[in-house]
Formats: C-alpha cells, sequence, structure tokens
C-alpha cells in the first residue's frame, strides 16, 4: 500500500495551481500515490483557473507528446498561461505554441539559422565564460553558486546566440527571472506583466537594429527569414526571442544548481564522477531528470480521447507532470537514486516529439562545460547555507545555494 505520507486521502484535494504545495515535502510521495492510484485524474478548478487533467505517467505523457494533432499546443504550454483568459497572447506566433503545419516551417527556417558557425561562435565562448565566473570561486570560501555562477552561463549563453551586448545581459537576466515570477512570493502580477512587457520592448529595439544591419544572430535569422514566402513580422520575432530567454535560461540554470547540490548531498556518485568512473555525458542526463526544471508542460485537447482509462473532452487542458513522469518506476529503476550511471535514461527534461526542446544542444553544452570544470578543479562541495527553494507551479530548483568548493589538490 502506497505510503500516504503527509496528503490527504484525497488526493484531488491537492492544489496544484498553488505555488506553495511545492515548497512542502513529501511531494515525490505524493506523486507515486498519484502514478499508483490515480494515474490520469480531472484537478477541479480553483480560483485561478478552470479543471485540467492532470497526467502523471510517464507512457500517458509519452502519447500526448508524440499526438500533436488531438493535443494542441497552440492554446499555451504552461498552466499558468491555459488560465489566462481569452488564452497566451503568443498563440500561433511563437514557436512553443504553433501547430503543424506552421509550427514544421517555423522550426525548419530556425534550426537552419541556427547553423553550426552560429552555434561554434556561441559555444567558442561558453567555456571562457565558466573559467571565468567558476575558476575564481573555488577555494574562495563560501559564495552563492545560483546567483554567482549558474545564474550567468546559460543567460551569457542564450544573449550571445540572439546577439544581445554583453552589457545588457545582467538586465535581460533580472527582467526574465522577473516575467516568470519564480523567485519570490511577494511578486504582484502587475509587477510580472511590467517585466514581460519591458524585456518585449527591448527585444524590438534590437530586431528594429538588425533588419537594418543583420549581424551572425540568431535574431537577424529571424528578422530577415521568410516563411513560405512570407517574413516573420516583428510581433513574432519579438515572441520568439521572449520564448527562448525564458527557455534558453531557467533549465540549464535551474539543472546546474540542482547537479551541485545533489554532488554534495550524494559523495559517493560525486567520487565516481570525479574518479571517472562514470562518464560526464551521462551524469548531464542524470542532472536533467533528477532535477526536471521545468516541472509540467501543458496541451489542449482538439478531439475527444481516451487517456489512461479517462475521457479526455475537445477543449479540455492536460498538464503532463514531467516531475513525475521522470521518476516513473514502470520506466526508471531505483528512480529515487541519483545515479549517474544510469542507463538506459530517456527522462522528458528536454520534452519529446515535434516540440522537443529547440534548444537542448546548447542546455547540454553549459551543463556539461559546468560540471566539467568542477571536476577538473574541485575536490570537495559543501553547502554551507540553507538552498533558497523557488516559489512556482512550473519551475523547480533553488534561486540561492551556498556553497564552498575545495580545489583538488595540485601536483
Amino acid at each position: 500500500m502506497p505510503n500516504k505520507g503527509i496528503f490527504a486521502d484525497d488526493l484531488t484535494s491537492v492544489d496544484l495551481t498553488d505555488p506553495n504545495t511545492f515548497l512542502r515535502p513529501g511531494m515525490e510521495d505524493f506523486w507515486r500515490r498519484v502514478r499508483a492510484e490515480q494515474p490520469v485524474y480531472l484537478h477541479p478548478a480553483t480560483g485561478r483557473g478552470s479543471a485540467f487533467w492532470v497526467v502523471s505517467r510517464y507512457a500517458d505523457a509519452m502519447a500526448v507528446l508524440q499526438d500533436a494533432e488531438r493535443y494542441s499546443s497552440r492554446p499555451g504550454n504552461m498552466m499558468s498561461s491555459l488560465h489566462k483568459p481569452g488564452g497566451d497572447p503568443a498563440a500561433g506566433k511563437i514557436l512553443a505554441l504553433t501547430d503543424a503545419p506552421r509550427h514544421n516551417a517555423m522550426r525548419t527556417i530556425l534550426l537552419k539559422a541556427f547553423s553550426p558557425r552560429i552555434r561554434q561562435g556561441v559555444t567558442d565562448k561558453l567555456q571562457q565564460r565558466v573559467d571565468q565566473v567558476l575558476g575564481p570561486a573555488v577555494g574562495a570560501g563560501s559564495f552563492d553558486f545560483a546567483k554567482q555562477v549558474a545564474e550567468v552561463i546559460p543567460m551569457g549563453t542564450i544573449c550571445d546566440l540572439l546577439g544581445f551586448p554583453p552589457a545588457d545581459h545582467k538586465y535581460v537576466l533580472d527582467l526574465s527571472r522577473e516575467a516568470v515570477s519564480a523567485d519570490d512570493e511577494g511578486q504582484t502580477e502587475e509587477d510580472v506583466w511590467l517585466s514581460r512587457n519591458e524585456l518585449l520592448v527591448y527585444c524590438q529595439e534590437i530586431i528594429e537594429a538588425r533588419r537594418e544591419d543583420p549581424q551572425d544572430d540568431l535574431i537577424s535569422a529571424m528578422a530577415t527569414c521568410r516563411i513560405d514566402g512570407e517574413p516573420m513580422t516583428d510581433d513574432e520575432v519579438v515572441l520568439n526571442c521572449y520564448g527562448f530567454i525564458l527557455a534558453g535560461d531557467h533549465t540549464s540554470r535551474l539543472a546546474m544548481v540542482g547537479a551541485v547540490l545533489a554532488f554534495a548531498q550524494h559523495p559517493d556518485q560525486w567520487e565516481a564522477l570525479k574518479e571517472g568512473r562514470v562518464t560526464v555525458a551521462s551524469a548531464v542526463e542524470e542532472i536533467v531528470r533528477w532535477t526536471t526544471p521545468a516541472m509540467h508542460i501543458g496541451r489542449t485537447a482538439t478531439a475527444d480521447v481516451t487517456l489512461g482509462g479517462r475521457t479526455v473532452r475537445e477543449g479540455d487542458h492536460v498538464i503532463l507532470w514531467n516531475t513525475s513522469a521522470n521518476r516513473d518506476e514502470s520506466v526508471f529503476t531505483d528512480p529515487d537514486r541519483f545515479d549517474l550511471a544510469r542507463t538506459p535514461n530517456k527522462h522528458l527534461g528536454f520534452g519529446y516529439g515535434p516540440h522537443f526542446c529547440f534548444g537542448s544542444y546548447l542546455g547540454r553544452a553549459e551543463i556539461t562545460a559546468v560540471v566539467r570544470t568542477l571536476v577538473d578543479r574541485v575536490d570537495r562541495i559543501e553547502v554551507t547555507g540553507d538552498p533558497k527553494p523557488l516559489w512556482s507551479t512550473f519551475l523547480r530548483g533553488y534561486s540561492s545555494l551556498p556553497v564552498s568548493l575545495t580545489p583538488r589538490p595540485t601536483d
């Protein structure tokens, strides 16, 4: 009999629209019970929005992700945006919120723009940035890894890719963090709205400059490309920039922070990695599975469909909980164990299907650069203060992680 833990007998009484829910201990116990007792269930409406289907098992999540015809991304792919009156304003304009055939055409164009030359230019700067921010911290006593290292690297990389001036990187990071209301309970809806709009205005200014003087970056590629013979509108380019900023920052940033915390909490795994008994590539995949920074993916049913033995009606919102699917016992052996040598490891940390993460290559490259640098330079990782968890229904991780990194002994 699954352990009921601190949660009520009626699992549907657990409010998944409340960020405070995810700060409670025992969420893994909750998801374990959901997978066992009611793997697909209808979450009741709350003051934050209408009812939606909760999908907790890996197989059911995969069934949805593979069926883009009956599960649309267009209305929104996050619980919060699906609950907005009138839907997400970026619907049909941003890559993540389009369906075929528009999605296919846009993705093809952007993948061409995301050329080996552009990628190489970005990755060349990546290790240099890691050395600059992580190198001086090793052996320097306690510091905040989340704020001083993890915040700098992914945002610098996505800003390089898009073509933002280096002097603007911190400004863009601050706005992007505020735009998803992930750090502080005190943020208001107005704060979030203002941050999002300020970020959109900033992107618009860069786009106008690139239309006049194209550079070797992704914004220039979007601003000058044609889809089905028509140029992308300013609105489409701005919103795609916004989407890339948010997606390009959060997953890799939170995975890095979670990795360092996990290394400290599981010294046997850190030793195995440091001694070369597991590969960095294998470690990166387990880090993404273990941390699962994006807790869910949203879809909307375009027809009546049976899912996990339940009837989902046309127009219903369906929320796939990656945080549960990536711990599914039927797919992952001993899923609650941090195992850097885990194989196979077909996690959903970057999604799956037509909407598989556009920037997964860069995300993996960023995490890899940080992990490899830690392995090369660090002997011992010690947590020196309480990690500060995010306040969010979408992102999981820590906005602050005080640590001390003891350097490897020199020969």
